[in-house]
């Protein structure tokens, strides 16, 4: 495999993915910086989830590359981009809701199995605890511990959004993607769910949000890149972007004009 010679994370060069023929992503070059928040935002049909669906391996890329940590990853399954350290979570999330809270973090841990001796060994046995031991420690994090043996469809939009965010952490992800972490969640929580992503950021985590809330969002973000029909229109710090007339006539315009009529 190529290396990028990079020290981003994760970047993609000349992304692009077609449906029917058409363009849902036209040569889409987004850099994500280790240890920080990257947020990518744009009207409806943009190309946003598009976007990181096909980094993640879940669409395949027609045309350029995906690199992380140095390597392209390109078309690699998700498993795959798993296993590497990239995990994403969904705007509706997909936890297990048969089980429980505990149970979905350890069933989030990459196994590759046991054999007959290796089960038998005290070594096995140690291992569970460790790992039953960290999910509690990630529970406790995310504030959520008291909930640790709750069904998971017990659970609020809110909730389940910080139980993904801690199947990520079980798996030792290095780059989070989130897909609209805070929709349809009240401020409260979702205030709760950014400032658990700010003390991920300070402890080495990487991410790399779609988000609408602009008005929640902004003031944990480091980078923004904004999107349009496909294509990366502007890119820069909040207020590069907010200042940005294209960004303004495309997306923020009509965010403003949203915003005042719910007022």
């Amino acid at each position: 495999m190529k290396s990028s010679g990079r020290s981003d994370l994760l970047y993609t060069k000349n992304l692009s993915k077609f449906f029917d023929g058409l363009k849902a992503l036209n040569c889409v070059n987004i850099n994500v910086k280790e240890g920080k928040v990257t947020l990518i935002i744009g009207p409806n049909g943009s190309g946003k989830t598009t976007f990181i669906n096909t980094v993640s391996g879940f669409y395949k890329a027609d045309e350029g590359h995906v690199y992380y940590e140095g390597v392209e990853i390109t078309n690699k399954p998700p498993h795959e981009i798993y296993k590497n350290g990239i995990v994403r979570t969904f705007q509706i999330p997909q936890p297990l809701k048969k089980l429980t809270v505990l149970e979905n973090l350890l069933i989030a841990k990459y196994n590759p199995g046991e054999g007959v001796f290796s089960s038998l060994s005290p070594s096995w046995k140690k291992a569970e605890e460790e790992m039953v031991e960290k999910a509690f420690d990630i529970l406790e994090f995310l504030k959520i511990d008291h909930l640790w043996d709750n069904f998971a469809f017990q659970l609020s939009g809110g909730q389940l959004k910080l139980l993904e965010i801690g199947r990520a952490m079980m798996a030792d992800a290095k780059l989070i993607i989130t897909d609209e972490p805070v929709a349809g969640v009240n401020p409260v929580l979702a205030e709760a769910i950014l400032d658990r992503i700010t003390e991920l950021k300070k402890r080495g985590y990487t991410f790399l949000i779609v988000e609408h809330r602009l008005d929640l969002v902004l003031p944990y973000v480091d980078y923004i890149y904004v999107m349009s029909n496909g294509e990366v229109i502007a890119e820069g710090v909040e207020e590069e972007i907010m200042n940005n007339k294209e960004v303004i006539e495309v997306y923020l315009g009509d965010t403003y004009r949203e915003t005042e009529c719910r007022v």
